[in-house]
């Protein structure tokens, strides 16, 4: 898990504009790690985590286009059911608002990337860090007799 700066960037909701996005942030040999796109019927909104904020800056100036930064929690996830699931019941219980998510997808059994704007993020980045006590060391042991095993 770690804190990453997001760029959410402006656009008109016309052909060719996202792709004239993506195409700088190749150009400068970007990878994008998270991103996703929403819309209204004036313009969209992308929102997209970087390999390199300070390159991804830079290279979005170049298009004049309006950006917005902000700070968000970039967490590995395994690509299991519930993994998300997981980590919403974590916050939620810690009474962290998640103001919005969205992750990546990834290859069967390999990891997938979370992006979560949180209300606290100190406190998010504790809670997540805890480990949750495993189950089987909750239950009280029962020891079999020989006979029995």
């Amino acid at each position: 898990m770690e804190l990453v700066t997001q760029f959410s960037v402006f656009l008109v909701n016309k052909p060719g504009v996202l792709a004239q996005v993506t195409r700088q942030i190749a150009q400068v040999k970007l990878n994008i790690i998270a991103m996703t796109m929403s819309d209204s019927s004036e313009h969209g909104v992308l929102r997209l985590v970087t390999t390199d904020g300070q390159r991804v800056r830079e290279a979005l100036a170049a298009l004049n286009l309006t950006v917005t930064e902000t700070e968000v929690l970039l967490i590995t996830l395994p690509n299991r059911p519930g993994a998300l699931a997981d980590v919403c019941q974590k916050l939620a219980d810690a009474h962290i608002n998640i103001s919005y998510a969205y992750c990546t997808t990834g290859a069967s059994g390999g990891k997938t990337k979370g992006v979560f704007k949180v209300a606290d993020v100190k406190k998010a980045m504790k809670v997540l860090k805890e480990r949750a006590p495993k189950t089987r060391d909750m239950k009280k042991r029962i020891r079999r007799t020989a006979r029995l095993r």
